[in-house]
């Protein structure tokens, strides 16, 4: 078997213009990547602020959805 050697620069460079080609056609998918992460962020955020929030009940947050509609 022969083995392949591979210069390091050259697939550093290949690689590179490989992920911007990607993100250059593909602009759609990396937005979607990026509003998922955002939303992921933002859910994580609201989930610690609620456990240090007081608890309520359930009839408590019924209330006030139906005051908003």
């Amino acid at each position: 078997m022969s083995s392949i050697l591979i210069d390091e620069a050259k697939l550093k460079e290949a690689l590179k213009s490989a992920i911007v080609e990607i993100l250059e056609e593909r602009k759609d998918l990396v937005r979607e990547v990026l509003e998922e992460a955002l939303e992921d962020i933002a859910l994580a955020h609201a989930i610690e602020e609620g456990e240090q929030s007081e608890l309520v009940t359930r009839d408590e947050v019924f209330n006030v959805l139906e005051r908003n509609n």
